[in-house]
């Protein structure tokens, strides 16, 4: 793994600890109802989405069971169409999604 990616991947994880953390007392009703709230964890999804985006071609062939091409395009959603996003595809995102790729970036980290 090339050094660039494994910082990289840690970033990514750093970022769903953050989000993790934040949304840990929250159901969907208290993140659907607080704008600044699901700003910062669209931005999170964004940076996410853009740290992808900087890994290497061949880190994202080797691991093709990790969804980078959909990572990515959430992303590209959360970024421009904001206004037509589906909170409870974001809620879904983080509380489902994010500890799983959590989970598979750490085994490649190890």
């Amino acid at each position: 793994m090339q050094h660039k990616d494994r910082i990289i991947l840690e970033k990514i994880i750093d970022e769903i600890d953050i989000v993790l953390e934040a949304m840990k007392e929250r159901d969907f009703n208290s993140f659907d109802s607080d704008e600044f709230f699901k700003r910062g964890v669209c931005m999170t999804v964004i940076n996410i989405g853009e740290l992808v985006k900087n890994l290497s071609t061949e880190i994202r062939q080797e691991n093709k069971q990790i969804p980078w091409k959909e990572i990515a395009g959430f992303r590209d959603i959360a970024a421009h169409k904001y206004g037509t996003l589906d909170m409870t595809d974001v809620y879904d995102t983080v509380t489902n999604d994010f500890p799983a790729l959590k989970s598979s970036i750490s085994k490649l980290l190890s």
